[in-house]
């Protein structure tokens, strides 16, 4: 059966299991460009995706998106197009050009551009849509690629109050939306639940999960608001930051060396280290989402005539998210921590911690 199949909220069809895996990948251009295919029986079909203001090189989650659609033309010889675009205004124009070009499936990344995925979906019944991070679309002809993120910086909070040294983190956002926040409430739930089992008081700086507010640039892009949020943290002692917004580590990372800071970072979506070995030496973990292959699973229904619309939900379950690797930094754990991490993990699987983000995607 399909990746997709015992997660979806609507009937999917049966395929062959898709194992996941995560991987980085180039930038694209700036026009849409169409490339064919070279893998095995190249078609006509043509799948298309549209970026969020964050851009396919942002090593991060447009680019790990854009790597299923390189992997599609790879692996299924399917043409391909894409638009990147370059502020929230060409949402709306990138989506309908991608109609007009004739497009068998289009892949919106982002909870952005939402509003403007559903009404193309609905006026155009014959195409397929498949939107990444966004949930409560009910259409036919479009399937939403979700994530339970916060099950992942569950681990991670808890990893990273766990390693600090000050007993102080923080964690700031691109922008107040919920495919962000579950990433915070995550990591600050995580941190909660170290410190009741170990007797400790980390705190965390830059959200509050009972209110929903906290720290945010106000877009993806803004490096010198991500430089300033962090260095904001490390005056308050902060040695482990959490930037959720795409290339917004980027600024934390330069805030941190600007300071002299032996503060460390963690990365979303991709497994950062390896994506951006510049700053790897940083890097503490990665909470990783499984876009890649759920936009490669996406097309592969789409291209055998099996799309339907419907929910996908990725968990620590089915390998839809998950911790990267923690590298040179796993030797500087407390004793046992990775164990302690491991148990963790099951009990999160076993429904031990139900509600650890309002914004978590229902799976039933």
């Amino acid at each position: 059966m399909s990746i997709f199949t015992k997660t979806r909220l609507a009937a999917v069809g049966t395929l062959g299991i898709a194992a996941l895996a995560l991987s980085a990948c180039a930038a694209a251009p700036e026009t849409p460009a169409s490339t064919t295919g070279s893998g095995p029986a190249a078609s006509d079909y043509l799948a298309c995706m549209v970026s969020d203001e964050g851009g396919f090189d942002d090593k991060s989650f447009n680019e790990l998106a854009y790597q299923g659609l390189v992997q599609a033309k790879e692996q299924l010889g399917v043409q391909t197009k894409q638009a990147e675009s370059k502020s929230p205004d060409e949402y709306q124009s990138n989506i309908d050009t991608m109609v007009q070009q004739g497009c068998n499936i289009i892949i919106p990344v982002g909870f952005k551009l939402a509003d403007a995925t559903k009404a193309a979906a609905a006026a155009n019944q014959e195409t397929d849509f498949a939107i990444v991070d966004v949930s409560g679309i009910e259409t036919s002809n479009l399937l939403t690629l979700n994530y339970d993120t916060a099950q992942a910086a569950f681990l991670a909070g808890y990893a990273a109050a766990a390693y600090s040294k000050t007993g102080v983190v923080g964690t700031y956002g691109g922008a107040s939306i919920p495919s962000v926040t579950i990433f915070m409430d995550g990591f600050a739930n995580g941190v909660k639940h170290y410190n009741e089992a170990k007797g400790k008081n980390v705190q965390v700086l830059g959200w509050d999960v009972a209110s929903q507010t906290g720290s945010f640039v106000g877009d993806f892009t803004n490096q010198v608001a991500a430089q300033q949020i962090t260095a904001g943290f490390l005056s308050q002692n902060a040695d482990v930051v959490l930037p959720v917004g795409g290339p917004l580590y980027q600024g934390g990372a330069e805030a941190i060396k600007a300071a002299g800071s032996s503060a460390v970072i963690l990365g979303v979506d991709s497994d950062l280290a390896k994506a951006d070995p510049k700053y790897a030496d940083m890097i503490l973990v990665s909470i990783m989402k499984g876009l890649d292959v759920s936009v490669l699973e996406a097309i592969k229904e789409g291209q055998s005539g099996a799309f339907k619309g419907g929910t996908y939900v990725g968990t620590l379950e089915n390998k839809g998210v998950s911790l990267s690797g923690f590298g040179a930094f796993e030797s500087q754990l407390p004793a046992g921590t990775t164990q302690e991490l491991e148990q963790l993990k099951a009990d999160v699987i076993a429904g031990k911690y139900p509600t650890l983000s309002p914004s978590s995607p229902k799976t039933a």
